[in-house]
This record gives structure tokens, sequence and C-alpha cells, in this order.
């Protein structure tokens, strides 16, 4: 088996049927499972895999165990020479996979590689391509800073401003929305980690594989669609809260001794101004 697709989807059964039906259309050329990990979805999600696209193969979980230990579950079960992790709020274009996988073929250095991303409006998202969140970066990333000098090596080096959106190039990390990985590389690195409920194993994981030895690439002619936030399924609140516990565990496990505490002591702060910010938008509307 060539390919081998995993998604793992929440209570998104519209889009979900979205994005296999341009998955299909996109792997038509290539040896190619797809698996569907199910969360245990109450909106007939199982049901409508089953009946719309029986070459597809479900795996219907008894509670959400979220999104690394679904991944791993798929994974688990997939064959592929290489994996792609993607999103059920997303729509592959046409000619992605092939330029993806023929991109792979050619560069045996590649532990896995990304995609240029545009939300519904057709806006380039950022996080296709973005560096190693060091403190300085994640500084200037969630103050804000970086929308002044976006195209600073300096101040942009989270989302790697200083790399044009309309050129190839290799990124620290990629984004579990679109993640075509080497199985090599993941017998190197195992799979992705389960501390991680939701956010941050995508960065865990891109970070793993670049210390295992392979680059990570982000590919400006591969191109999806990523109906941002939508596969989440959950408030505002609670993925906020899920955002910034992810950013504690990838500190601890990344950064160096010296810096766990100032860190870890800043995301906490960050995280409590984003909830205080939350529930500020909130009573002004009312």
């Amino acid at each position: 088996m060539e390919l081998s697709a995993v998604i793992v989807s929440f209570n998104v059964c519209s889009l979900l049927r979205t994005a296999l039906d341009s998955l299909i259309t996109a792997t038509r050329a290539t040896e190619c499972e797809i698996i569907v990990v199910d969360n245990n979805s109450s909106d007939g999600s199982a049901g409508m895999i089953r009946q719309e696209f029986p070459s597809v193969k479900p795996i219907v979980s008894s509670g959400n165990e979220g999104f690394a230990s679904a991944c791993n579950r798929g994974i688990l079960e997939s064959s592929g020479e290489y994996i792609l992790i993607i999103n059920p709020d997303t729509v592959t274009w046409s000619d992605a996979i092939t330029r993806a996988l023929g991109f792979m073929k050619a560069h045996p250095d590649a532990g896995a590689a990304g995609a240029h991303m545009t939300d519904r409006s057709g806006r380039f998202l950022p996080e296709s391509k973005r560096g190693f969140p060091s403190p300085l970066a994640s500084l200037f990333r969630f103050t804000g800073l970086y929308r002044i000098f976006p195209h600073s090596a300096f101040f942009n080096a989270y989302y790697l401003g200083n790399m044009p959106e309309n050129e190839t190039c290799r990124a620290d990390i990629l984004t579990g929305a679109f993640m075509l990985i080497r199985r090599k590389a993941l017998e190197k690195t195992g799979l992705f980690d389960t501390s991680f409920f939701m956010y941050g194993e995508d960065i865990d994981l891109s970070w793993r594989i670049r210390q295992a030895g392979f680059n990570n690439y982000y590919l400006h002619d591969v191109r999806i669609t990523h109906f941002k936030g939508s596969s989440s399924g959950q408030n505002r609140e609670a993925a906020i809260r899920h955002f910034w516990d992810a950013m504690t565990i990838f500190a601890g496990k990344h950064l160096s001794k010296g810096w766990h505490i100032p860190v870890k002591t800043a995301v906490i702060l960050l995280g409590k101004l984003s909830l205080t910010r939350l529930h500020m938008a909130r009573l002004i509307k009312k």
C-alpha cells in the first residue's frame, strides 16, 4: 500500500462527507486506503461512512479519546508507506496528493510534508509553515508583535515570515490538518504523544521528526482548503484551555530546564489572559 489517509472526526458529518469526496477524487491515481476514526460522534457520521463510502474503513471509538490517541489508532490499523493525517474540515485539491507523494519520493530526507492551506475565503493560513516555537518566537506570536513585522525572520520566526508562501521550504513545524508522514520516520519517532488531548500534538511530532534526522517541508504547490476550527466540536473556552495546556506540555518536553519555570509561568498567564478576553467579549455583547 502506497498511502494510508487517517481522518479523526467528531460530530462534523456534513464536513466529513465533503472531505471524503475530495480526498477520494485526489487519490484516484494512488494505491490508497482511507481510515476514519470517529470519536463517538452523535450525528450519524459512522452510518454515513458505511452507507455512502463503502471503501472507507470506519473505526468507532466508545468515547472522545482526543486527537492524538485517535490518530494513533488509525495509524496502527494502516499499512501505507506514507501516512496522511488530514482533518475532516478540509477540501483536498485534485492534484494535491500526487504532488505531495512525488515530492516525498524525490526527497528521501523528508520525514513529513505539509500543504499550502487557505480558509474558505481563500486567505492563506500562516500555520501552513512554522518555525520552532522558542520562548522568544512564541512571545512575538502571542503578543501580536509578529503582525507589525510579518516578513521578519526575527519577529515572525513563529510563522517563518521571511519565507514566501509561494515557495517550497523547510519548516520545523507542520500542522495536523494536513501532514504527510514517511512511515520510516514514524518508526524512529514513535506515534503521537497522547499527553496532548487537542492541539500541540502536531508540533511535538514535527519536532521529534526533526530530532530523528529528517526534514519537514512546506509544499507551496500542494493545496487544501481548511475550514479552520470546525473539526474540534468544542466551544471556544474549552478550545482555549486545551491549547494552553498543550503549550505547557510542549515546553516541559522540549525546552531546556532553565526555561521550564519562566515559560510555564508565562503560558499560564497568557492562557488566563485569553480566557479573560473571551469573557469580557461576551459581557460586551450582552
